[in-house]
């Protein structure tokens, strides 16, 4: 199912976590196929660790349905969330490129890996608190072309504490993104 960052669905509407009532994220939209668990957290992790690609076809796939059942307007570029150098020097992809580029295909958008680059090696979210999370990532970015008036749309894998994202749209947002819109294949439930 399909949602915005949500912890419910009431009427239709969803209806954001707790943690986005108190302190709201610097973008407007997330969708997520999922929740983070069994047995669909051995698909982002086959993905993200053993380079199955063919998942990433099919979360853009359902990515693109989602989005569909929502009223928002088509993003204008998709990009993904960048790795660093080294990471995708040793990986050999980029999983959030994998979901992205068809994504985009899909939704008639530009897609553009060299949108955003991380100008530094930051440690594995997946081990940090959420505070540590955030100064982890913070300054960890650069943005390229120019965004002004632009709705762009982020892609990963996996929203967890929603760090990465929230730091992402805050840049984009500081240089004039009209929107920023979240596509993750898979979310940590929140409350």
């Amino acid at each position: 199912m399909a949602s915005a960052v949500s912890a419910g669905v009431k009427n239709g509407a969803h209806l954001p976590c707790r943690r986005c009532i108190a302190e709201p994220p610097h973008f407007d939209a997330a969708v997520a196929l999922a929740d983070y668990h069994a047995p669909l957290d051995t698909l982002a992790l086959d993905l993200k660790f053993h380079a199955r690609l063919a998942t990433a076809d099919e979360f853009a796939c359902q990515l693109q349905a989602a989005f569909e059942t929502t009223d928002a307007a088509t993003p204008d570029v998709i990009a993904p969330v960048s790795l660093s150098h080294r990471r995708l020097k040793s990986r050999g992809y980029n999983q959030a490129w994998s979901i992205g580029k068809p994504l985009a295909r899909r939704l008639g958008a530009l897609a553009d890996a060299t949108l955003i680059e991380r100008t530094r090696d930051t440690a594995p979210q997946a081990k940090l608190d959420l505070d540590t999370r955030r100064r982890n990532v913070g300054g960890a970015f650069r943005l390229l072309p120019n965004v002004c008036g632009q709705h762009v749309a982020l892609v990963d894998d996996v929203m967890t504490s929603c760090a990465t994202l929230d730091a992402l749209a805050f840049m984009l947002k500081n240089a004039g993104a009209r929107r920023v819109t979240n596509f993750v294949a898979l979310r940590t439930p929140q409350d």
